[in-house]
């Protein structure tokens, strides 16, 4: 099954090999500025380990499956993309619902083009959330989603993750440096998010597949470890100048 038309773009196209890659945290200083890049070492975010299990939470009472979009409804963030693979994700389920949570300038924009998509009843927004709110969130949530146009980092799928979310970001996105146990498509790629989004929902195993090692691969992504390199760092820096 699949979204894209045929001889339609594909997400992985124009890719670097991994060997020519550079981590975006390297690439801007090293380009823009002309910063020796042997100066320049990458210590990405963490967070903070869960102790409460999904089950803890409260259900939402929905059999059908959710889908997440929670961040700040801003252009960077790329909701516009979210709600069009919606669109057309309900052209072949429409027993999935899609919640946005969180607020913006473009929320109004968000809200005026669901309701001229008459996705009304399958889309809500919650407005911001925080807190216990957010893991709240999460725990009724089936897939988590962040089509972030430019996004230096973004912690918001190691929280999913932690509750065992099953995660689609974008490519464009800092941490899809980090993170292997997630789907990932261009933030463009509209066809490839619904398909990445349609797939998770649909197919268990994929789902469970996700869910697994997403959470046993965020839970090595802890504070304490990125704490140490800044550390090490420092120490570098020292004996250096010693």
């Amino acid at each position: 099954f699949s979204f894209r038309y045929p001889g339609g773009r594909s997400g992985c196209s124009g890719e670097l090999p991994p060997s020519q890659q550079r981590h975006s945290g390297e690439y801007r200083p090293v380009e823009k500025y002309g910063i020796n890049p042997d100066k320049v070492i990458t210590v990405h975010n963490a967070v903070e380990p869960n102790d409460k299990k999904r089950s803890e939470y409260e259900t939402c009472g929905l059999k059908n499956k959710v889908v997440t979009f929670l961040g700040r409804i801003t252009y960077q963030k790329g909701p516009e993309y979210f709600v069009e693979a919606a669109h057309k994700i309900l052209q072949y389920d429409p027993t999935i619902h899609f919640v946005m949570a969180g607020t913006g300038d473009l929320l109004p924009k968000m809200i005026r083009r669901v309701a001229q998509l008459k996705m009304g009843a399958n889309f809500h927004f919650t407005g911001f959330l925080k807190g216990n709110d957010v893991d709240q969130m999460f725990a009724m949530s089936d897939v988590f989603v962040m089509p972030s146009i430019s996004e230096p980092f973004g912690i918001v799928p190691l929280e999913a993750m932690r509750l065992d979310v099953p995660c689609v970001i974008s490519k464009q996105s800092g941490v899809s440096e980090v993170l292997q146990n997630v789907l990932k498509v261009d933030f463009w790629d509209i066809n490839g998010l619904a398909d990445s989004i349609y797939g998770l929902c649909h197919y268990p195993k994929l789902s469970e597949l996700f869910k697994k090692a997403g959470k046993e691969e965020v839970d090595n992504l802890k504070w304490e470890f990125a704490s140490k390199k800044i550390k090490a760092v420092y120490e570098k820096a020292i004996e250096i100048t010693r």
